[in-house]
């Protein structure tokens, strides 16, 4: 990436990214091989195409872009599918259309420094739209209420509880410096394939507490999925054909389904790998 990237490609590099996330296996979520907490594969694919032109639009803020494409998503599928990849690729997307120097991370520490109070109320706009699980309610700067400190703000106050904000207040460290190394990685050693985004969604998963799951469920159930997908994280990493692997991620999809566990943040944090991979490439 050298210069800003047009609307158009934004919005379709964000498109792409959540379909190719869709095509990964990745336990306890939605995906190609197998549906889960009453969402179906074809949730996910509207939301996608009602998110995009938001993500990508010319002229929009930061939060005026969350906003814009939750309410599409709404709009398309009736309920919350993508708040976190929401979340997330905004302030990439800005950061992809925005004139100026440096590589795709400077220019996002630029937008995320530069984020308003208006972006959190929009935010909050969206995020009372989507009513996300487990949200609670929080000691203080509830979304509920309307803000009046600025999105990065926000964003620090319920970085404890949330790891998607806890990346906006870390510059996107987990992308940058995890996801995008281990796609890299992935991507060398077995080309570009699907099972790249698996690899990618199960080093979040075995590596960070979901926090989704941590929110609806403790930080126990949190920090035993990540204990239980470490083993086949490893067995994945050893493989030069990552299909070897197919079974036991299966057996570990449907386990965590029969439980109601979603590792929702970690499926966020993959699509904005994948985002954010699509945004610097050619």
């Amino acid at each position: 990436m050298t210069g800003p990237l047009t609307p158009e490609a934004v919005a379709r590099r964000f498109h792409d990214a959540c379909l190719a996330e869709l095509e990964a296996l990745k336990p306890g979520n939605v995906h190609r091989y197998g549906d889960g907490h009453r969402m179906h594969v074809a949730d996910f694919e509207a939301s996608a195409a009602a998110a995009a032109a938001s993500i990508g639009a010319t002229g929009l803020s930061v939060g005026e872009r969350i906003e814009g494409a939750v309410a599409a998503t709404k709009d398309a599928v009736g309920q919350n599918t993508n708040l976190g990849i929401i979340l997330l690729s905004a302030p990439l997307a800005q950061a992809a259309l925005a004139p100026g120097a440096g590589d795709l991370r400077d220019r996002l520490t630029v937008v995320l420094k530069g984020l308003s109070v208006e972006d959190a109320r929009a935010a909050y706009r969206a995020i009372r739209i989507a009513a996300p699980g487990g949200l609670g309610e929080a000691p203080a700067h509830d979304v509920a209420n309307e803000p009046d400190i600025s999105l990065i703000e926000a964003m620090r106050a319920a970085e404890t509880r949330d790891r998607i904000a806890w990346n906006y207040t870390h510059g996107f460290v987990d992308i940058f410096d995890l996801g995008l190394k281990w796609l890299e990685g992935a991507t060398k050693r077995w080309g570009p394939v699907p099972w790249t985004a698996t690899y990618v969604y199960l080093g979040f998963l075995a590596h960070i507490p979901d926090s989704l799951i941590e929110r609806k469920f403790g930080g126990k159930a949190a920090g035993d999925v990540r204990d239980e997908a470490r083993p086949i994280e490893a067995g994945l990493s050893q493989c030069s054909a990552p299909e070897q692997m197919a079974a036991p991620l299966a057996a570990f999809d449907r386990s965590l389904k029969d439980r109601g566990l979603n590792p929702g943040t970690s499926a966020d944090l993959t699509v904005a790998t994948l985002f954010a991979a699509a945004l610097q490439a050619p």
